[in-house]
């Protein structure tokens, strides 16, 4: 405990520590806010050997500070203003920048205030062991606490605190040098500003404070460091000292954004819609926007018109006339092949490539042509940015792009990497929804053939692409390590270890811990004991982290008893706990095929939690009566604890629930429950529930050591797989029921909101004109029972493949606080249930950690943390989770995708050279030069390309037509070729020559070869 004597201040200081301001209240009303700040002097300095300072309570900074620098031969501690952990956090976190850092409050005040993803940051490379950062309290340290002067603007103001706090470093350095008598007084280390600000940077210089940009600082770097610490600095401007040069004169590409004025003005009268930009996956020049006001989503045809957008920006955008209004394209525009004459020193000119231009621009008119013959949708631009979604982007090097092919040995590789002389290159990213991003580096040719991070700085109106800077080297291309990183990295997950402090939020007894005798208080106060109960697991094979389990038996008056057995993590995860804050930052556990990337640490998420067999573990129990007809007569919650007979795989579940000879109680127990789930089920299909579907697979992996794929198949589901879901839907919605009555406010569901009908336009219509079938889309239980009509008596897996394309008709589902939202729009669509939360995976979800806690104050067990009483803080948080699930959902599925790819190429290599594999496939989407087609065995999608002058195509009718004449066509007669038709495709994966990228590639060999077109 630390003890603070507050002294009397002065009449002369209470100007310096008050703060008078006004602020409007939720009901509108103007108060009067007095703020005080406790001005101390013994804010310690950090630095070591300080005759003034207590730093002992600490790990203080070297005196002498670094002393490696050319510049600054005495040693020095760098002082960076608020800009530079802005722009340039790459640099600072790089392991070749050592520096030691004064970080002020006043900055990590404000990297707070513009970006929470920085600031999240910043507080993590205070961390780092190989950092050394003293964080400063400038604001309470008497003589370097400062106020706002009058008409001072809160920039300025700041600017002005962090000069006084870097010269009064200097001067205290002086002051407190330690003098040994005998010996010459100590050489005086210099507190440098660090600032990309230029007006900054002259007050500096003015006031006598040492004073140094970045890009000077390490230019006096040793050059091979030096050349790799320039690649990291960004290119975004901000009154920085060394704009980027454009060349004057340059021709906008662009619409410059309207001003923020503007852009509240259009958004307050309806002018203009605000929405998130999503790109398109089959053509590059175009995207949409969703905007909640119109009934079809925004199309955005064109370069001009994308106008700078990135998939994920939140967009502010301005409709066409309805004369103006246009189709989607039905061609793919492959960015590619249509820019692969382009290179980033073209872009760079003022004439810009005339083939591409010509190319875009007839594939843009190609779409405007269309618009006449289909109903037109909704057209626009984009006129400004709210957020932009630049998060680093992984990427590669086309070896094409560098200057010449005689520099990628490797004494030209090493020469030119630690090179100072600069290179403008075009970053391709890996995902195709991306534009390619010009990078200056000094490192080109020893990138070729590596997977890359690249940041986005900046995207000017003068330029065909974004600028951006590499940040650091993956691996090499194609190395599993490499991609499993760049996938993690691209979807945003958070993948690094877990640090000291979450791991001393476990209990202190390791995996040694267990459940102590029973008593009246302790860890049993307030549980039940449910250890005599047949409770098993039912989990996919291999599963560790058991967070669910179940039981079910007779009641003597002739009804059911059924629980539903969830972990009790929230009796480890402690509200406002390092542990905690962890948790809420990832969000989820992900699932890769290869790894899991756990929300918790794995001693509670494989062990303490985990409802391992026959060990006694703590639990959060949901207990119904039912009826024989699975009719609810009551729930009551509990904690407990349990101590399950068996953890069971679906299959091994099944085999015993289809086993006549087995008539033991577990045996006894699944049978009863399978019956229950049955008539479970049958009650909310009656209800409207949908039985949709997507894509499973199951990758068979070499072994656990090299996890190499040997193979792919459809998973298979089994009843049981729908005994443990039905029971995990009724307990999701018991407790979300019951959270709701106790906390209206703030209680923690899900829902999943209707889809616009409109959504389903172009599935119904091509179900009328190929099937001639009527999909109902009024309701969820009409479109339930127009699914169930979508038969083909000669194709079996064809219902299947309409649910999995009515499920991306589909609106997402999220998870939102009960008080933020109208009560009419709780409800969950697919489920066709008026209420929902998530409650039965606290293991691997942070939203079930919280249902778990306000369950828990729900039935008296204990009280509410005050962080789920705010429902501010219940949406932020929230928000967070949505992302999250949402980044792990994509990152699972890209996973699974490069494992299939992976998959398939051992296939074709043990087939033997030339023996690709060939599969049945379906066409699910027909354009002008070529077929989308999904591989239903594999659950993958690809692209069937055709020469656009050598087929026939009727958009009307969603097919291609390939003429008699045709090499590909045996016996002179046309082929037509539409949606839901089943054709057979070769499935190869190519290695790019440039890249090093493999790349599945499919071609049609049934009902023609393709390769012939």
């Amino acid at each position: 405990m630390v003890e603070i004597t507050i002294r009397k201040r002065p009449h002369s200081e209470a100007v310096i520590s008050t703060r008078k301001f006004f602020k409007k209240t939720a009901r509108g009303k103007v108060v009067k806010v007095l703020r005080e700040r406790y001005l101390r002097d013994d804010v310690a300095c950090g630095i070591q050997s300080c005759a003034s300072c207590d730093n002992s309570t600490a790990d203080p900074l070297p005196f002498a500070g670094d002393t490696q620098h050319k510049a600054f031969p005495d040693g020095h501690y760098i002082l960076p203003d608020t800009n530079v952990f802005l722009h340039q956090m790459d640099l600072m976190e790089s392991s070749l920048f050592k520096p030691p850092i004064i970080l002020l409050q006043t900055v990590m005040d404000e990297v707070r205030h513009r970006s929470i993803p920085l600031y999240n940051r910043l507080k993590a490379l205070v961390r780092m062991d190989d950092k050394r950062v003293w964080v400063f309290y400038n604001e309470y340290r008497s003589e370097t606490a400062i106020i706002a002067e009058e008409d001072e603007s809160p920039n300025d103001r700041n600017d002005r605190g962090i000069r006084k706090a870097a010269e009064w470093y200097n001067e205290h350095i002086k002051l407190n040098r330690h003098v040994v008598r005998g010996q010459p007084p100590p050489k005086l280390p210099a507190v440098v500003l660090m600032t990309e600000d230029a007006a900054n940077k002259r007050k500096a210089e003015e006031s006598g404070i040492p004073v140094t940009s970045i890009r000077q600082y390490i230019s006096l770097f040793p050059e091979a460091s030096a050349a790799q610490l320039l690649d990291l600095l960004s290119n975004a401007e901000d009154n920085v000292l060394e704009p980027r040069v454009t060349g004057g004169g340059k021709q906008a590409l662009y619409a410059e954004y309207y001003d923020e004025s503007m852009l509240q003005a259009g958004l307050a009268t309806g002018n203009l819609y605000k929405g998130h930009f999503n790109a398109s996956s089959y053509n590059y020049l175009q995207g949409s926007v969703m905007v909640h006001e119109l009934p079809k989503p925004v199309l955005l045809i064109g370069r001009e018109n994308l106008n700078r957008a990135v998939h994920g920006d939140q967009v502010i955008i301005e409709l066409f006339d309805e004369d103006k209004w246009g189709v989607e394209g039905d061609e793919v525009v492959d960015q590619e092949s249509t820019l692969k004459d382009d290179d980033a020193a073209d872009s760079d000119e003022e004439e810009e490539n005339d083939d591409v231009l010509r190319k875009e621009a007839d594939a843009v008119r190609a779409s405007e042509a269309k618009a006449t013959k289909k109903e037109a949708q909704p057209t626009g631009r984009v006129v400004g940015i709210v957020k932009r979604n630049w998060r680093p982007i992984v990427c590669h090097i086309d070896a094409t792009a560098l200057p010449s092919s005689s520099t990628f040995g490797s004494a030209a590789s090493s020469t030119s990497a630690t090179s100072l002389s600069t290179q403008t290159l075009l970053a391709h990213p890996t995902s195709t929804l991306l534009p390619r991003i010009r990078i200056r580096t000094r490192q080109g040719p020893a990138l070729v053939g590596k997977k890359i991070l690249v940041a986005i700085d900046s995207w000017h109106a003068t330029s065909r692409y974004p600028d951006g800077h590499f940040v650091r080297v993956l691996g090499d291309v194609g190395g599993e390590d490499a991609e499993r990183e760049g996938l993690m990295l691209e979807y945003g997950i958070s993948y690094g270890a877990f640090g000291s402090a979450i791991l001393g939020c476990l209990p202190p007894e390791g995996d040694k811990w267990v459940v102590v005798p029973k008593s009246e208080d302790g860890m049993w106060k307030g549980r039940e004991d449910l250890r005599d109960l047949t409770i098993c697991s039912i989990d996919p094979p291999n599963c560790q982290d058991i967070d669910d389990a179940l039981h079910a038996r007779p009641l003597p008056n002739g009804n059911i008893e059924a629980g539903v057995h969830i972990a009790d993590v929230s009796n480890f995860v402690l509200a406002d706990t390092p542990m905690d804050t962890e948790a809420a930052a990832r969000g989820t556990t992900v699932y890769l095929v290869d790894k899991r990337i756990d929300m918790l640490p794995a001693l509670l998420g494989t062990n303490l939690c985990s409802l391992r067999p026959n060990v006694e573990r703590l639990a959060f129990s949901a207990i119904w009566e039912l009826t024989p007809n699975a009719e609810i007569v009551n729930v009551r919650f509990t904690k407990s604890v349990i101590r399950s007979k068996a953890a069971f795989t679906y299959e091994e579940a099944q085999i015993r629930k289809d086993n006549p000879a087995l008539q033991d109680p577990l045996t006894t127990a699944i049978r009863l429950l399978n019956t229950l789930a049955q008539k479970l089920k049958a009650a909310r299909m009656a209800a409207g529930a949908l039985n949709l579907a997507s894509p499973e697979v199951k990758i068979h992996l070499d072994s656990a050591e090299s996890s190499d794929p040997i193979d792919v198949e459809q998973k298979e589901l089994r009843e049981t797989n729908s005994l443990v879901e039905e029971f995990m839907l009724l307990a999701n919605i018991s407790v979300a029921r019951k959270i709701f009555d106790a906390f209206p406010a703030t209680a923690v569901l899900r829902r999943h909101l209707p889809p616009p009908q409109t959504n389903f336009d172009k599935l119904k219509d091509i179900l009328k004109k190929r099937k001639g079938l009527t999909l109902d889309v009024s309701s969820s239980g009409a479109l339930a029972e127009s699914l169930d009509r979508c038969v083909d008596a000669e194709e079996p897996a064809f219902n299947t493949l309409v649910r999995i394309m009515a499920t991306r008709c589909m609106l997402p589902a999220e998870y939102f606080g009960a008080g933020s939202v109208g009560r009419d729009t709780f409800g969950h669509y697919g489920l066709a249930s008026d209420i929902y939360t998530h409650f039965t995976s606290p293991i691997r979800r942070y939203a079930d950690v919280l249902a778990h806690r306000q369950l828990a104050a729900a039935i008296g067990y204990a009280p509410l943390h005050a962080s789920l009483h705010s429902k501010a803080n219940v949406e932020r948080i929230l928000e967070v989770v949505n992302r999250r699930h949402r980044m792990a959902q994509m990152a699972g599925r890209a996973s699974v995708e490069y494992y299939v790819g992976l998959a398939l190429k051992g296939r074709n290599e043990r087939q033997g050279r030339g023996q690709a594999v060939t599969e049945e496939a379906f066409v699910i989407r027909t354009f002008r030069n070529g077929l989308g087609v999904f591989v239903t065995k594999l659950g993958i999608e690809g692209l069937v390309m055709f020469k656009r002058d050598l087929t026939e195509f009727d958009a009307d009718n969603y097919c291609v037509t390939i003429p008699g004449s045709s090499a590909a066509v045996p016996g002179n007669q046309d082929v037509v070729i539409s949606v839901f038709d089943k054709v057979v495709v070769k499935i190869e994966v190519e290695t790019d020559k440039n890249t090093q990228k493999g790349k599945v590639k499919m071609s049609l060999v049934q009902p023609v070869d393709s390769s012939s077109l």
